[in-house]
């Protein structure tokens, strides 16, 4: 066997290729990220070793950069390992008391760590739907955030403008809503407008649901509203509804394609109460493949909410904090999926009560639900049946 480590940069990458028996057979060599670049490594390997099945190549998981290489090497038959760059960092800090990290060094620490073979688990070509997956949910996750912002302003605006309408609608975040703001951004342009124009576009926009009674009744608020007459801020409520809308209509074509991505892969795990595709989607996505995982405490700590240990001598951590070195977005899918999981599954709720009852903060209590959802999950992955809830 030979290991061929890569350390992954954004123009080109530092190789160094690795003899079973710990002898260098091509030391630090640059490839640049092209294609002739990737030519030149797979005949460098091929120098090396005629059998690619003795071959293992590990990179680092650097986001985006490693992403071209990693599936010219898969699509080119050798086996690849995406390692994680805080294990090779330990590692490299391992073999040597020096402060020493070069592009160099991080290649020669990832073809010794494919040597030592640590439960190392090779990317599999199939991992690319999942791969496709991660984007669209961590897409959809900033997306939302974003609209989120943006609906902040909107209700700061119209407290501002016309602050009587938040009280005479369900929210101010709905179609209707934003077709009146959108022509009408503020109390005086409303009461400008007219009831009969006021009138047909709630009905319009609301699908029939707001008839005339509702617009006189924002009408006459207008009327006396102590809002401001500011046209730079109208002009801004305008701008963010617009954005806060094209938003909203990028989510939902992202959650489309997600759906669709849900329906080929066919997990279980959406079969359990509560969790919704976002969040199914989520947790297959960042988790990747769930074989690589041996037990529940494993799938957590890759999350980061197993609780840090600290020990020495007679000092002993009394209150552990989650470790919140993982990925964020498996956390957040899981912390939240517990909650709604606790919500609509029984079995679950009755294990959450235990805890809080046991004098245990809620937060607490759902981190050790969370255990047991995660337990679920594995097993549901590893038998491919749906849920059962408890009898």
């Amino acid at each position: 066997m030979i290991a061929v480590g890569i350390d992954v940069a954004k123009d080109k990458h530092d190789c160094t290729v690795v003899g079973g028996d710990g002898v260098i057979l091509a030391d630090s060599f640059v490839v640049p990220n092209s294609q002739e670049g990737f030519s030149r490594l797979l005949g460098q390997i091929g120098a090396c070793s005629g059998d690619r099945e003795e071959v293992r190549v590990g990179l680092e998981a650097t986001g985006h950069y490693g992403t071209n290489l990693l599936r010219f090497l898969v699509d080119a038959g050798l086996a690849v390992y995406v390692l994680n760059p805080l294990s090779t960092n330990l590692y490299r800090k391992s073999l040597s008391l020096r402060k020493t990290k070069t592009d160099r060094v991080d290649a020669r620490t990832i073809a010794a760590m494919l040597l030592s073979g640590s439960g190392l688990v090779p990317y599999r070509a199939e991992a690319r739907r999942t791969e496709d997956l991660k984007s669209l949910t961590r897409y959809r996750f900033d997306k939302v955030r974003e609209r989120a912002k943006l609906k902040q302003s909107i209700s700061r605006l119209v407290c501002i403008l016309f602050p009587e309408l938040e009280k005479l609608v369900p929210t101010l975040h709905m179609r209707s809503v934003y077709e009146l703001l959108g022509a009408f951004p503020g109390a005086a342009q409303v009461a400008e407008a007219g009831l009969e124009e006021l009138s047909e576009l709630l009905e319009r926009s609301s699908k029939g649901h707001y008839k005339r009674s509702a617009a006189e009744e924002i009408y006459e608020a207008a009327r006396s509203s102590i809002g401001a007459w500011a046209p730079a801020k109208s002009l801004e409520l305008q701008h963010t509804i617009r954005l806060a809308r094209e938003l909203g209509s990028e989510v939902d074509d992202v959650e489309r394609f997600i759906k669709a991505i849900l329906v080929e892969i066919a997990s279980p795990i959406t079969t359990i109460p509560g969790i919704g595709f976002r969040m199914a989607a989520m947790i297959i996505a960042e988790a990747g493949d769930f074989s690589r995982f041996e037990s529940a405490d494993k799938l957590l700590a890759y999350a980061g909410m197993s609780p840090s240990t600290y020990q020495s001598g007679q000092l002993r951590n009394c209150y552990p904090h989650m470790e919140k070195r993982g990925s964020r977005y498996l956390r957040y899918a899981l912390y939240n999926a517990t909650k709604h999981v606790c919500r609509y599954d029984p079995t679950f709720a009755a294990y959450l009560g235990k805890k809080c009852a046991e004098g245990k903060h809620y937060n607490v209590a759902i981190s050790h639900a969370c255990k047991k959802l995660v337990r679920v999950i594995l097993a549901l992955e590893r038998s491919g049946e749906p849920y059962r809830p408890a009898a």
